[in-house]
């Protein structure tokens, strides 16, 4: 679901913009209100977390690939606002570090991912799971119901983007000059591969860690946001073994390399080249926009064996999340620290 640089045009890459800018600096403003500095690790843990699940690509059939997000998972642990948050510092990094996701189409993709699933994935998982006990089977039901519809909401947001561009903006004979494929061939290809594979995953992953923090940590699950949660020096010595797993995680990246094939919607030129004849004029002209990126696709220029590509992922995931624990860091500068302590 991370929309390359190219694939929208100005109006749609411009509006999500004017969308999300907004809706940061509310989100910003509640944070400041309610986050406390100390808390901020708990930020810092759900951006790396949705970090590092982004890495591991799983094969779908046709040849593409795709994976979880964590938006609905976050929501519920740190709630909706925290969520968008950390998801949107993960994406940013993600383009600008790692050439995942346009740098043009993060608006875009934070709106997908960053607003869509965690507000969606936590409303979801409140009605469902309401004057439910923490740990019943009834929560973890909910939980896993709301990753799955989250993401799944995300991805058609997605499709709806990729599938407007052909009528929004062709040449005068009707050739596409952005993304290629209408509405009617990219709603459906992209519902496919989310309803029948990369939900249950991403309702998987929910379940399971809600699953597990109930038992080990309910008071974690019972509050909305992480400035309601009590037992403070439980939550610390529980982030701590967050944090280790965090880096267990890194290690076993590698295993999103063994998906062969590239992510519907997130092909190359050349790879459109081969599958279409040509590429559209305006992802020609936007697709090398940015010319920064630290480290392309999660590896270093000339680590081409297996042995170096799986390194230079791992690398990739302990320099991402070393960034964005650095980044929440700066900005915890700006919370409020706590009174009480």
């Amino acid at each position: 679901m991370h929309i390359p640089d190219g694939y929208l045009g100005p109006q749609t890459y411009g509006a999500f913009y004017a969308i999300m800018v907004p809706i940061w600096f509310f989100a910003s403003r509640i944070l400041r209100k309610s986050l406390k500095a100390k808390q901020a690790s708990y930020l810092a843990l759900g951006a790396a977390f949705s970090f590092i699940i982004m890495m591991f690509n799983i094969p779908a059939p046709g040849g593409s690939t795709g994976h979880a997000v964590g938006g609905a998972l976050i929501a519920i642990i740190l709630g909706p606002w925290a969520a968008l948050m950390a998801v949107s510092i993960a994406l940013i990094i993600q383009a600008l570090l790692f050439g995942d996701g346009g740098i043009t189409a993060i608006g875009a993709n934070c709106f997908n991912m960053a607003f869509v699933m965690p507000f969606t994935g936590y409303y979801i998982y409140r009605i469902l799971g309401s004057k439910s006990d923490v740990s019943s089977p009834r929560r973890i039901f909910a939980a896993g119901v709301a990753g799955y519809l989250s993401l799944n909401l995300a991805a058609f947001f997605t499709a709806v983007e990729f599938g407007i561009q052909p009528l929004i903006a062709h040449t005068p004979d009707g050739t596409p000059l952005y993304a290629p494929y209408p509405l009617h061939i990219a709603v459906p290809v992209m519902a496919f591969e989310h309803l029948v594979l990369f939900g249950f995953i991403e309702a998987i992953v929910t379940a399971l860690v809600v699953a597990y923090i109930a038992r080990t940590d309910p008071v974690a699950l019972g509050f909305s946001n992480v400035a309601n949660m009590r037992e403070g020096m439980k939550m610390a010595r529980s982030s701590k073994g967050l944090w280790a797993f965090i880096g267990i995680l890194i290690i076993l990246t590698p295993l999103g390399l063994l998906a062969s094939g590239v992510a519907w919607g997130e092909w190359s030129s050349e790879e459109l080249q081969s599958i279409l004849g040509y590429v559209p004029e305006g992802l020609k002209r936007l697709g090398n926009i940015w010319q920064y990126t630290f480290m392309a696709d999660y590896n270093l220029p000339g680590w081409n064996t297996p042995f170096m590509t799986a390194l230079g992922y791992i690398l990739s995931g302990f320099i991402g999340v070393g960034v964005i624990v650095f980044v929440t860091f700066l900005a915890s500068r700006f919370l409020p620290a706590d009174r009480r302590s």
